[in-house]
């Protein structure tokens, strides 16, 4: 089944490059696009999209985050991602706060922005590299000499007892904004496998979503 995709952006070429990317996808449907905020709140629960993708500044001081705040309490179902150029700490975490399901840059390239939208659609919570590390920046990871990634832990960070060894080295990987894919890289696993250990860690720890791990991976 394809994962259908609604866009939210002011700026038409953009908006534009975004639905082209969704098109030429047979995985994915694009079910509208518009930039404003009234239109948003309107066609988004119309359309029933899976995933929407939102700017942030949409332009005469309209704001993507407010289309969250009015939609999310009466329609938790759907899934927000915020695809912008922000990556200031104010907004990534009035973005957080106020419901979004992830958040990612918009320099993404076109394959790691459809990874993006298909491990939020399996639950996870796709987060750029950068932004990522500022929302878990007590957390410091380095390459050790196998060529592998080893975690150093600080403030609240430690292992959870609740998980496995390597299941708790995969939740570190995730806590940076590491894809599936690269986490498979790193650890000579396939995404598949690392899907299944998500799920797991997911069951173990009682939560739905890759924020609601980190928040309990860092006692939060």
């Amino acid at each position: 089944m394809s994962i259908s995709v609604f866009i939210v952006d002011d700026h038409l070429p953009m908006r534009n490059t975004l639905e082209q990317i969704i098109l030429d996808s047979e995985e994915f449907e694009l079910t509208g696009s518009c930039a404003r905020f009234r239109e948003a709140v309107v066609l988004i629960p119309a359309l029933q999209p899976d995933v929407v993708l939102l700017d942030i500044n949409l332009g005469e001081e309209e704001n993507g985050i407010d289309i969250i705040r009015e939609l999310k309490p009466r329609h938790p179902q759907f899934l927000f991602m915020m695809c912008t150029v922000y990556d200031d700490d104010e907004k990534i975490f009035d973005a957080l706060h106020a419901g979004a399901n992830g958040y990612i840059l918009k320099k993404t390239n076109p394959g790691s922005l459809l990874e993006a939208i298909r491990e939020l659609k399996e639950g996870g919570a796709p987060m750029s590299r950068q932004i990522a590390r500022k929302v878990v920046n007590v957390f410091q990871y380095t390459p050790c000499a196998q060529g592998l990634w080893q975690g150093s832990f600080s403030g609240k960070a430690r292992p959870l007892p609740a998980l496995s060894n390597r299941e708790n080295e995969i939740l570190q990987q995730l806590a940076i904004g590491l894809l599936y894919k690269e986490i498979a890289a790193n650890l000579y696993i396939s995404q598949e496998t690392v899907r299944k250990h998500v799920y797991h860690i997911y069951e173990k720890l009682h939560v739905g979503n890759r924020v609601e791990a980190i928040n309990k991976y860092f006692r939060r």
